[in-house]
């Protein structure tokens, strides 16, 4: 954005923050009672409706100090984040009650309580992210989640109005000031030059807390000159592709709050400040589209779910101001309950920003080679079934990291063949020393080869190198130099070659890995990781590896030269982003006889 905007002088002209920066006309009620009417909203409110059904025969759940410190004494975060976002649950489902059916008292009265426990909360920071070593750390911490607090209170106050008692009103924007505003202003804090989601989120949050509370014009300014420039550093996490290293879990989080701010800030500004209108925030809208390799399958390399959702209202919106945005299918809509962090901003959007004319239909084949990061990915139609393949260079740095350069993911007729983990459960050693020893984030759990009992290693230095991508109607292909990815003195090169068929009925992938040693290695596997169970059988008077789906209706064989390798499976489990064990599958060649130079092949035909 330009830098020699005049802020001030735009923030003196500024529209009110007012009910005419969510509805049509400023007129809440009206639109409340249209969705209420339309069948397009029926689902959503019934899911909303159902959770306030369970939640006033719960009491509000308390976030103890018991729960607080589990996180400094061993690491786990969960059993504290399960009351904090079951808290949050609480107040965006008697929020939107309180505007669905604003007679009801019963859900007033509820939405009340929980914003004075909110209210009452010692932080609104999780524990993962704070100096817990006193309270004086903790209150000058903005992390994602105190920032979402203050931006959803801040919201929900101008929404309901009257319908929040003056006390309450007034102790949501002393709160918003003392945690937010406050330590805001009184220092720098470390994530507002971050070049990921935490920039977009924490300043986009504030910076929207600050448009619908604050009055003072110069203290305004002040807020905004730093949220601009956190949107300015998110935006230089991105390259000219568009494509959200942390995956589309990330984008809908991180991207979704930099254009709840973004829209916010252009109808206050009365267009004067226009991020949407900026190349490159058109080019990462359309990162959505561009991951799903068939259903609700995806893309998920680094800590990325591998079935995603998509937020509808967020995807409406897009659609509504970039040409080139495809509308998801509604089946893909993210449900009232989907979100275990039970955010606040997209559920209201959700409903705000559905368009009932935008059904929108099944993404269908396409073609994309994301050249800043290094992905390829590719959707095949046949018929009613749907193929896809995804494969990644890049460095072994990235956010959220994971060492996984030359891995890729194979989709057909609704499983995920060849499967990328994506996160597991997060904990202090997660983020810490230990991340690379989680199969889920090591190359151990990648379909990459492991040398001399070693994957890669992480780090800047750790990079694949281009050698060739092509993308034609009958075939894509992506050869990469894998040889900095390892730190093995006797490995002169490799270099992995994939190629993606489209010529027939079903496409087909043949992957070839060149090996260039000074000496014959004392072992090397070629790694294929899946959690369809496989089994190795002899098929047409050869060895093969054969998985297949739940109902036997489909499957895929991999093909290998059985004379020089030798094909095992291991089961192997890991703790998955929501701490339940899950089990997947290592599919294992070892070369009978290493060689100083060897060239392998396999072929992953669908049946």
């Amino acid at each position: 954005m330009e830098q020699n905007r005049e802020l001030g002088s735009i923030v003196r002209r500024m529209a009110p923050a007012d009910l005419g920066l969510y509805y049509p006309g400023g007129d809440q009620r009206c639109f409340w009672q249209g969705v209420l009417s339309h069948p397009a909203y029926r689902s959503a409110l019934r899911e909303i409706e159902e959770e306030g059904m369970r939640l006033s025969q719960e009491s509000i759940p308390q976030v103890t100090y018991g729960l607080f410190a589990l996180f400094e004494r061993q690491g786990t975060r969960l059993e504290y984040e399960r009351v904090y976002f079951e808290r949050r649950r609480r107040m965006n489902t008697f929020a939107l009650l309180s505007l669905l059916y604003p007679e009801r008292e019963d859900y007033q009265i509820a939405l009340h309580d929980i914003l004075w426990a909110i209210c009452d909360e010692f932080t609104w920071c999780l524990p993962a992210h704070v100096d817990a070593s006193s309270s004086e750390k903790i209150r000058e911490t903005i992390d994602l989640f105190s920032a979402e607090t203050g931006f959803s209170l801040s919201e929900i106050r101008l929404l309901l109005g009257d319908m929040l008692p003056p006390l309450l009103r007034s102790r949501i924007a002393d709160e918003v000031n003392e945690r937010l505003f406050e330590p805001f202003l009184d220092h720098m804090h470390g994530r507002e030059t971050a070049t990921h989601n935490w920039a977009a989120v924490c300043a986009g949050s504030v910076g929207s807390a600050a448009l619908l509370l604050m009055q003072d014009s110069e203290r305004l300014t002040q807020i905004l000159k730093r949220t601009e420039s956190s949107m300015a550093c998110y935006l230089e996490g991105f390259g000219a592709d568009g494509a959200c290293l942390e995956g589309l879990g990330y984008w809908n989080y991180g991207f979704g709050y930099f254009v709840y701010y973004a829209d916010l800030l252009r109808k206050r500004s009365r267009g004067a400040i226009d991020w949407l209108r900026e190349e490159k925030v058109s080019q990462i809208a359309l990162f959505q589209q561009k991951c799903f390799l068939g259903g609700g399958a995806v893309a998920n390399f680094s800590d990325s779910q591998p079935q995603a959702a998509v937020q509808t209202g967020l995807s409406h919106y897009l659609a509504g101001i970039y040409e080139a945005f495809e509308s998801p299918p509604l089946s893909l809509s993210a449900g009232y309950r989907e979100d275990h962090c039970s955010r606040w901003a997209p559920a209201l959007r959700n409903l705000i920003w559905l368009d009932p004319g935008r059904t929108g239909k099944e993404w269908g084949a396409a073609d994309y080679y994301l050249e800043d990061a290094q992905w390829l990915i590719s959707r095949v139609a046949s018929g009613h079934d749907r193929y896809g393949f995804a494969a990644k260079g890049g460095r072994n740095d990235e956010p959220h990291n994971h060492n996984d350069l030359g891995h890729f993911i194979l989709y057909g007729a609704g499983e995920v063949w060849c499967s990328d983990l994506g996160s597991g459960e997060y904990t202090a050693d997660y983020f810490g020393e230990g991340r690379y020893g989680y199969d889920c984030n090591g190359s151990q759990g990648h379909s990459v080869p492991v040398i001399n009992g070693r994957g890669q290693s992480e780090g800047p230095d750790s990079e694949a190198i281009v050698l060739e991508v092509s993308i034609e109607t009958e075939e894509d292909r992506l050869r990469l130099d894998l040889t900095k990815a390892y730190r093995e003195p006797e490995l002169l090169g490799l270099i992995r070659t994939m190629v993606w068929n489209k010529r027939g009925p079903q496409p087909e992938l043949t992957v070839i890995d060149e090996y260039r040693f000074n000496r014959p290695p004392d072992s090397l596997l070629e790694r294929i990781v899946t959690r369809i169970k496989p089994d190795i059988r002899v098929l047409d008077g050869e060895h093969a590896v054969v998985l297949r789906s739940g109902n036997g209706k489909s499957g895929l064989v991999i093909r290998y030269d059985e004379g020089r390798l030798t094909a095992s499976v291991q089961a192997r489990s890991y703790r998955d982003h929501y701490g339940k064990e899950a089990l997947w599958y290592a599919i294992d060649f070892e070369p009978k006889q290493p060689e100083a130079f060897m060239t392998l092949a396999f072929e992953f035909r669908f049946i």
